[in-house]
Parts: C-alpha cells; sequence; structure tokens
C-alpha cells in the first residue's frame, strides 16, 4: 500500500482548508466507491481528509415544504428517518433497497451523489424529486448537477454539505436490481412536484442519469401507470453489458416507470 496523509476534519472549514493544502486531496464520506478503488491502486491521492467527524453534516430537518439532509446521513438513517418516511415516503424506499446493510450502515447520501455511479439510486432520487444540492459555497439544481458518468458540477474541492428536496404531490421509485449487489440495472423515481411530473432513470444510460421525457409525457399529471408502460424506450445511448442488453434496459424503463407510478 502506498503512503498518504490521514486527516480526520471536525468541521466544514477544517475539511475545506485541509482538501486546498493538499497536493492531491479526497473528501472521505462512506468510502463505499473510494476504499475499493484505493485497494485497487486506480486512486493514489496524497491526503484523505475523513468527513465522518463533521456533525452538522449529519440528519434530516423538517422545513415544512421541503425536507433538508446532510450531506454525511447513511442511507440507514435516511430510511428510518420519521421525517423521510412522512414526508417523502418514496425516498425513505429507496435508501432501504440500496446494497446491503453494511453499506447501508456506512454509505452517505452526499459521497453516493459526488461519486455519481451510472448505476447508484440517490442520483434518480434527486433529479426525479428535483432537489437542490447544496455545496460549502453554493446551491445546485440536481439537473445541473449530474453531467456524466461519475461526473458532477462539482469544482476542485468543493463539498456537498446537504441535499434539499420538496415534498412532491406523488412520488415512489422502483428499481430492477443487480441480485449480488443490489445496484439498479434499472432504476426510475416518478414524481408530481408543484404540477410537473419527472422521471428520471438510473443505471441505463452510458452517461449516467438521465429524465425519460417520453415517459414524463405518457404519464401526465394523474401519473398514468398503463400509459407509461406502452412507451416504446429506444435503445440509443443505452449501456449494454453481462447484466443486461441495451434492448432490454429499454424495455425495463417502460416497466419500472410503470410500477413506479402505480406505487405512487
Amino acid at each position: 500500500m502506498y503512503n498518504f496523509n490521514y486527516q480526520k476534519a471536525n468541521s466544514q472549514e477544517e475539511a475545506i482548508s485541509a482538501r486546498q493544502s493538499a497536493d492531491d486531496g479526497s473528501y472521505l464520506a462512506g468510502g463505499m466507491t473510494l476504499i475499493p478503488t484505493l485497494k485497487q491502486r486506480l486512486a493514489q491521492p496524497s491526503d484523505l481528509i475523513d468527513l465522518s467527524e463533521i456533525a452538522d453534516m449529519v440528519g434530516v430537518t423538517d422545513n415544512g415544504d421541503s425536507i433538508t439532509i446532510g450531506a454525511m446521513t447513511t442511507h440507514a438513517t435516511v430510511a428510518d428517518s420519521d421525517i423521510v418516511r412522512s414526508k417523502i415516503p418514496a425516498l425513505a424506499e429507496l435508501a432501504s433497497n440500496i446494497g446491503d446493510p453494511q453499506v447501508r450502515n456506512r454509505g452517505t447520501i452526499g459521497g453516493s451523489i459526488s461519486n455519481n455511479d451510472p448505476a447508484a439510486d440517490y442520483p434518480a432520487g434527486c433529479l426525479g424529486l428535483n432537489a437542490t444540492i447544496i455545496t460549502n459555497n453554493r446551491e445546485i439544481s440536481a439537473e445541473d448537477f449530474f453531467t456524466n458518468l461519475f461526473e458532477t458540477s462539482l469544482e476542485d474541492g468543493e463539498l456537498v454539505t446537504a441535499v434539499k428536496f420538496p415534498i412532491p404531490d406523488k412520488a415512489a421509485y422502483a428499481k430492477f436490481p443487480n441480485p449480488a449487489s443490489r445496484y439498479a440495472i434499472v432504476g426510475v423515481m416518478v414524481a408530481k412536484t408543484n404540477g410537473e411530473t419527472r422521471a428520471a432513470v438510473t443505471g441505463a444510460s452510458d452517461t449516467g442519469v438521465f429524465r425519460a421525457t417520453d415517459i414524463e409525457k405518457a404519464l401526465g399529471n394523474n401519473l398514468d401507470a398503463a400509459a407509461a408502460k406502452t412507451v416504446k424506450v429506444a435503445a440509443d445511448g443505452l449501456n449494454s453489458d453481462i447484466h443486461a442488453s441495451a434492448e432490454y434496459r429499454a424495455h425495463l424503463i417502460s416497466i419500472m416507470a410503470s410500477r413506479a407510478a402505480a406505487a405512487a
């Protein structure tokens, strides 16, 4: 194992300062992707800045017409939160089916969206629910945050501190999971918020999470599950691998959208 400096930050300011002073530092949230990447020598940061002791980045806040989730809040905490279960049960359900118990009790929402794995669940949750990602110096709409596979609009050293979700009128998430990892082969968050219908898809595209506009049109204001199921999604630009072909993923998008709409 190569040498690196380990630092445990006690505040956002301390973490940002440590990252800025490092030659090639990385923030350590839950470590669900970063630690295996280090083990495989695919990343070699000069410094790891551990965020686990930053208290104001943990927890769920009820704002009335929205909820705010601290970036270091684990998936298990989101899944079990009375606030999330009451205000956005679709988000609690999404969190409850991420990975296995070990992943859910260690992985964090901020780490997940900052990593932007193309098969992760939270990117679809954020885009479908029209979330706002809060960093140490600005707020970014989910529409602008996720840019490509494992890429976001975060600037070098910028730190995600929280995610704010408006309360939807209706919402549900459905995914076809990989039976081993529980990653989404295809996952769809369907939501109607302030009169706008969204259907965000993860696991399918070779450019990451995206909105399925044809599905959204079919769903309409009433989230018509039967209409969504009839949409023929084009396989162009979809991922094809050992788990599923692009054509099968295209089929699953309509099916998962229909199931989510029926559950909303």
